[in-house]
Formats: C-alpha cells, structure tokens, sequence
C-alpha cells in the first residue's frame, strides 16, 4: 500500500497481524481532515434511544438536527410508532440569542398534549451546549404538570464522539428504569440489551429464549416500550448484544439492583449458539432449560448446514473486508466467513474498545490488517491492496466498494433483512454468494478474469 494512503497522524490506530507486537490506540477524537466515519454524541444517542415506539423523541436545537429520523436507522414496531416522527423545536437566531427554554417548554407540551405518550426523551444539541439552555429544570417542569416521565438526553455533539452518546443515552434511560411494578416477573427472565429490531431480528432471539423457557421483560430498545423498560430491573439477567451501546446501561443495572450481565452476538452460527447456551448456564437450577437449547440448535442446523455447505464450495478462498460500527459484530462476522470459506483479510470499527482489538487481533490470521475509525483514503487503499472480493459495511461504505468494483453486502442499521439468528446466517450466506459470484465483476476492469 503506498505510503501516502494513510495521514501520520493515524498510523497509531491501524495494525498489521504479525508484522509487530500488538499494540492499536483507540477511542480517540476523529482526525479533523480525515473525513471520519465516526458520528457525533447526539448520533449515538439517537441510536440508542430512537427505537423505543411509545415515547415522544423531541430534539432541542436547529432543524437540521432532526434530520436524523427513523427513516436513517429503522426500527421495526410491533406496536406504536410514535418513534417514525421527528420533532424539533427549530431554533432560530433569535432563540440563540435570548435562550431556547420557553421554545422547548411550549413545544413539549403541545405535542404531549397531541401525541400521548408514554414517556418524552428530550435531545440536546451543539448549540443548546453553547448557549446553556437548562434542559434539566424545563422537563422536571413539564414531567410534574403532565404526569410522564420527560427525559432530558445530555448529547451535545461537541462533547465527544458516537461512544460518548450511547453514555448519554444510557443515563437517560437509567431514570425510567427501577420505576415500575415488578410483580409476576418470574425467575428465569432476561432483558435483552442492545439489539434495535433494525428487520425484525430481535422477534426472532425472542422467539429463541422463550423456546428454551425464559421470559423477556424487555427489549432495550428495538421495540422498545417504556413500562417495560421501567420494570426492567425485576428481570434476573442482563443479555446485551452490541455492548458498546447498551453496556452503560447493564453496569448501572448491576449497581444498583445487582443484576449479573452476559455480553452475547447472534450472528453467525457459533455465536447464535452461545448465546442461547450461556443463558442456559446462567439458569443452570433447571437443565431442561439447556436441554431446549440444544434440542433447537440441532433442529436450526440440520435445515441449515446442507445450504450454507453449497456456499462454501463456490466461496472457498474469495476474501473479504470489513468495518463496521461496533467491534463485537466484527468478531462474528469473522467466525462467519471462516464458516463460508472466505478469509477476512481487512476488519475495523467505528466504536472498538482496547479489549475488543485485542480479540479481533487473536481470532484473525496473520497479515490481516485492523483499523480503528478508518476514512475513504485509508479504506480504498486497504481494499486495493489486499484485492478484495466483498466489503461489508453500511451506507457510507457502499459507494468506495462499488468505485473499486468490489462487491458489498449492508451489515449496519440501513439494511431492512434479517442477518441475525440461525435464519439470518441463511440470509447473510445467500446475500454474500449471490454479491461476490454476480457476473458484472467480469466487466470490471481491475480483475481478470
């Protein structure tokens, strides 16, 4: 790779397996210049918070803050949708000047007073930091006079990156919880954190624990409800997916109601697995529990192993990249391709914590290149040099791999199928054949063919 693909200034958050002892800095402010692929605070919470459909989502700056809707990361409901509208209290000059606070006053009560719902989530932004609108004592005011939780979400961009939001997110969150009645919550039940139902995936993990004789108590927050979430400190076990959003929220939970948690990823075979084995050892006081774990396992498999076989012969050897937000959906889509044949030679994160490299580096084979918060220059001189057959990434990703002639497959909150679970291993094999094998990459000029 030429040396100039990558800034100086980067050459920290970038290792090559094997070349040198690992050491990859990480959670550091993006490079101004580099064009980052990494969000703001407000972004993370956004994520975070949005799927939960009963409550009002209320975004307390300039309007162009409320660009970022249901309609950028989706979130399926089995129920209400209140989540799909955005709202915004538009600030304008003059609100900036003289304060935003009776804006925001009046703006929540009126839609209170239309919508009905559950529980207000108030976001703050860039320009809200700046001029010191008191957040804090307008919702306690308008909680009091409307009977609801209303919710302030400490997410000024400028304080930090996307990690910092899922934080603010969290501490939103932590004040419903421990608020609602707890009774007739069973012993064997679980919260299920971090999973956002982006195509219905998290109906499906349901569907798993309640074969094995576990209740959900709630889902935090893909179809998320706020009277779930408020009783949610009854439930025994914390199982949180993307630990990097929700994981706050499960120390807090620990804390403060000692409520263990188990970190956990459904994609991919092994890890799907896992997932369901380790609540079942949670729950070891009933082996028939663990007994329906594995009873659905070999049912899940016997149906999918034959198909994902006929992939593999045609994919053997084909090698892929992949960034992605969170580092822990990395390590199962590392497991994932290794399953399929295909060797993963490229693999970063937006959000990677210390630890979470220190697993890709020892699950990844030698010469395989890990970065942290990459930008287009880094990633398109990545996948030249390692001649990559699929990139997997979200929307912004997209269009580098398509320029290069690289096939790609949607892994972020973009996508609208289903690539969780035993049948969204199916789908991701399917989608990964169907991409790499097309035709068109004979007509493209970097491969021979």
């Amino acid at each position: 790779m030429a040396a100039t693909a990558i800034f100086k200034e980067r050459q920290d958050q970038i290792h090559r397996k094997g070349e040198a002892p690992f050491a990859i800095s990480c959670n550091k402010e993006s490079l101004a210049g580099a064009v980052s692929q990494r969000a703001c605070v407000f972004c993370g919470s956004r994520v975070v918070l949005y799927p939960i459909a009963d409550a009002l989502h209320l975004v307390h700056g300039p309007i162009g803050c409320a660009v970022y809707t249901w309609d950028i990361r989706g979130a399926l409901s089995s129920g209400p949708e209140l989540h799909r509208l955005s709202f915004s209290t538009d600030l304008q000059e003059r609100d900036v000047i003289f304060g935003g606070e009776k804006k925001l006053y009046a703006a929540l009560t009126e839609l209170i007073g239309r919508h009905h719902p559950k529980a207000a989530f108030v976001y703050s932004t860039c320009i809200v930091g700046i001029i010191g609108d008191d957040l804090v004592t307008v919702c306690k005011r308008v909680a009091a006079e409307q009977g609801i939780p209303v919710l302030p979400v400490q997410s000024e961009g400028f304080k930090g990156n996307k990690r910092a939001g899922y934080a603010a997110a969290c501490n939103a969150m932590r004040q419903l919880v421990g608020t609602g009645d707890t009774s007739g919550i069973p012993r064997h039940s679980i919260n299920i954190l971090g999973d956002f139902n982006l195509a219905g995936e998290l109906w499906l993990i349901r569907q798993y624990y309640e074969r094995m004789g576990i209740t959900v108590v709630a889902n935090i927050t893909g179809d998320g409800r706020v009277a779930d979430i408020a009783r949610a400190h009854g439930a025994s076990l914390n199982v949180v997916q993307c630990s990097g959003a929700t994981m706050d929220l499960a120390r807090m939970m620990e804390k403060d109601f000692s409520i263990p948690s188990l970190r956990v990823s459904y994609f991919g075979i092994e890890d799907m697995a896992e997932s369901l084995y380790a609540v079942a050892r949670f729950f070891d006081d009933d082996p028939t529990i663990m007994a329906r774990a594995q009873e659905l396992v070999r049912e899940e498999l016997t149906t999918l192993m034959p198909e994902l076989e006929r992939y593999r012969r045609k994919l053997a050897g084909k090698k892929a990249a992949i960034y992605v937000g969170g580092a822990f959906k990395a390590f199962s889509l590392v497991k994932a391709f290794r399953l399929i044949g295909m060797r993963v030679v490229m693999v970063g994160s937006q959000t990677g914590t210390p630890e979470d490299y220190e697993e890709l580096q020892a699950i990844t084979d030698p010469g395989t290149i890990i970065v942290d918060d990459s930008n287009p220059l880094e990633l398109s001189a990545f996948l030249k040099e390692k001649e990559v057959d699929l990139f997997v990434g979200g929307v912004k990703e997209r269009p580098i791999a398509y320029k290069l002639g690289v096939a790609f497959c949607d892994h972020n909150h973009e996508r609208k199928e289903m690539l969780a679970g035993f049948a969204g291993m199916r789908n991701f094999a399917r989608e990964v054949y169907a991409s790499v094998m097309s035709p068109v990459w004979r007509w493209v000029p970097r491969r021979e063919r």
